[in-house]
């Protein structure tokens, strides 16, 4: 079986140095890409596994390199920026990045970053036949077809709007949604007063998933930006 192959599109040599030597020591093989022209090539070319994105590329803003890649792909996309700000993670985020690790980083956070999306990259391939059917996460069942989600023996009772969260975070385990995101998805809008309905419903659904909701086990919060179904 082949490992699996990571574009990194980084314009700072130093930087794609050190990501590239990280790759080859924990065996993954990779490709380069400089600039926002060459990514695109790279990643039409070889169709790889994981993109290794910098936003801060010479000739064409990672932003759109994002959107371009997204017009015929949803190959996952790791973003790596210097760029901090929680509206900077949002933007990209909705644009279809799948994570957002910011500059400077570790080189641990980065290969955990990658193991989780690579995870999340394996689950859909392995379960699209029945992607549409059941879903199990640790002690979470979701019966999609019957309407129904269990916490180990235990049906859990859910609103319907608390069942269309769970529905939505779960058919994106490991990925992170920003709330403009989930509130679109699920209330077809984005206003202020969604959001805060989304914070309202996300709590009532911790207490009823989660054995500890102060320490949750399967819905991760991204503090300003949004939520992540975890992987138990």
């Amino acid at each position: 079986m082949n490992k699996p192959l990571i574009l990194v599109v980084e314009d700072d040599a130093a930087i794609r140095n050190l990501i590239t030597t990280t790759l080859e020591t924990h065996d993954y093989r990779y490709h380069v890409a400089p600039n926002g022209e060459s990514a695109i090539l790279e990643a039409s070319s070889y169709n790889p596994d994981v993109v290794l994105l910098d936003l801060g590329l010479p000739d064409v803003d990672g932003i759109e390199i994002i959107k371009k890649i997204r017009g015929w792909s949803l190959m996952p996309i790791i973003v790596i920026s210097a760029r901090s700000e929680d509206m900077d993670k949002i933007v990209a985020l909705d644009a279809g990045a799948d994570d957002y690790l910011t500059k400077p980083f570790s080189v641990e956070e980065l290969l955990a970053r990658l193991r989780v999306t690579l995870r999340r990259l394996n689950y859909v391939r392995g379960n699209q036949e029945v992607q549409n059917a059941v879903f199990v996460n640790g002690e979470l069942k979701i019966d999609y077809a019957a309407g129904c989600v269990y916490l180990g023996k235990e049906e859990l009772h859910l609103t319907p709007i608390e069942y269309k969260l769970l529905c939505l975070l779960s058919r994106n385990v490991g990925k992170v949604l920003t709330h403009t995101f989930i509130t679109k998805e699920i209330w077809g809008s984005a206003w202020d007063n969604d959001v805060a309905s989304l914070r309202v419903f996300m709590a009532t659904l911790r207490k009823k998933l989660e054995k500890n909701p102060s320490s949750p086990q399967y819905i991760q919060t991204h503090v300003g930006v949004g939520y992540r179904m975890l992987r138990v």
